[in-house]
């Protein structure tokens, strides 16, 4: 007999749980240090030398060379901004390119520098939801000075081929500035300088057990960039605002958490969406699954209802305690269909039709064929 009190949050792409690990720092860092990491005065110095050391251990876990290649910032969109906008200013003039499917907030970077004519050229995916190198070899070339493409993308959950797309980028393009948004990728993939190849490697907090509201970006030495914040010169001149050390240190042990649960979120979160989807076949024969067939993150499911309107859907499996999402958070209420979909070649029709399920690093075992029978007795009554 199904429990009509149960709940499911599956929309762990848009926020996951804060991480104990990470709750635990937030605290003893607020009691620490109450102080302006900008300061001189021993208050200040006791918040400075927790954030300092908070970015020795990010850059510890993304392999960069040195701390100061860890640019500490308000979240993704923050970051990703800084990357495309921040590289093209110090590059002067030039090309970008990006892949159709990005996160807005590297779309809509880009689409700010098309407004102070910097040309801007956008790689399409496969029907599968890849961009692969070939989408971007006629688009580069020696006048291109920033190349972004996404580590994971944030509505399929569909794993692109970064390091592959760097190799090309460098042998085309060498003065180009090679970014990943790696928002999403995180707390399931293996994201280090080396890995990617990258230039610059976006995260945010909260995607992977850490706070709201924080950050950052990683930098290859010898990468130039322009501020897009201006005031007091924090973060070496690269990101001006007051230091948010209790939601840094938060972000870096919700980091270390993460990376210590890899091989414990890729086996039993992956084994929860994958029995989610088993179940759902099982009971609605004709669902499909986007992206079932290539490589994604381990906990998303990108799942198309036929003849059901995912706005419909939602409504009735929020009520039912099912709590899903269609596109990106940063796309929910809206009425024009997922760029990313139609980028991919799915039809207006179709795109209407699809919710994302998304499981955390505390989803419970058994969760994902429980929700599952929810799901397809709400799609059963429409």
């Amino acid at each position: 007999m199904m429990d009509e009190s149960a709940t499911w949050y599956l929309d762990h792409a848009a926020t996951t749980t804060l991480r104990p690990e990470a709750r635990a720092a937030m605290v003893e860092a607020m009691d620490a240090a109450n102080g302006n990491a900008s300061g001189t005065h021993a208050v200040a110095r006791a918040a400075r030398n927790l954030l300092e050391e908070a970015r020795e251990r990010a850059a510890a876990v993304l392999g960069a060379r040195h701390p100061s290649d860890i640019i500490f910032t308000a979240g993704g969109t923050e970051s990703d901004n800084l990357a495309v906008v921040g590289a093209a200013l110090a590059a002067g003039r030039g090309r970008i390119v990006v892949s159709a499917i990005e996160h807005k907030a590297v779309l809509g970077a880009a689409h700010s520098l098309e407004r102070f004519d910097y040309p801007v050229s956008y790689a399409f995916p496969d029907a599968r939801g890849v961009v692969r190198p070939s989408a971007l070899e006629g688009l580069i070339d020696g006048d291109t000075i920033v190349v972004s493409v996404m580590a994971a993308n944030n509505e399929v959950g569909v794993v692109q081929p970064v390091a592959q797309i760097a190799e090309l980028v460098r042998s085309k393009a060498p003065r180009a500035v090679i970014h990943t948004d790696a928002v999403q990728a995180f707390v399931g993939l293996t994201v280090t300088m080396e890995s990617t190849d990258a230039d610059l490697i976006a995260l945010s907090a909260h995607k992977f057990g850490g706070p709201k509201g924080v950050g950052l970006l990683a930098i290859r030495p010898g990468t130039r960039l322009d501020p897009i914040l201006h005031g007091g010169g924090q973060e070496a001149g690269r990101r001006s605002g007051t230091s948010n050390v209790a939601g840094v240190v938060g972000m870096v042990a919700a980091m270390e958490a993460a990376v210590r649960d890899r091989r414990r979120f890729d086996t039993e979160v992956r084994g929860e969406r994958d029995g989610f989807e088993a179940r759902l076949g099982e009971l609605l024969p004709d669902v499909v699954v986007n992206g079932r067939d290539i490589d994604r993150l381990a906990h998303f499911s990108h799942v198309r209802f036929p003849r059901v309107r995912s706005d419909t859907l939602l409504i009735l499996l929020d009520r039912a305690g099912v709590y899903a999402a269609a596109g990106s958070a940063c796309q929910s209420g809206a009425v024009e269909p997922s760029h990313v979909l139609t980028a991919m070649g799915m039809s207006p029709e179709h795109a209407s039709e699809c919710v994302r399920f998304t499981f955390g690093w505390d989803t419970s075992p058994g969760q994902g064929r429980l929700a599952a029978d929810v799901v397809a007795s709400v799609v059963k009554g429409l």
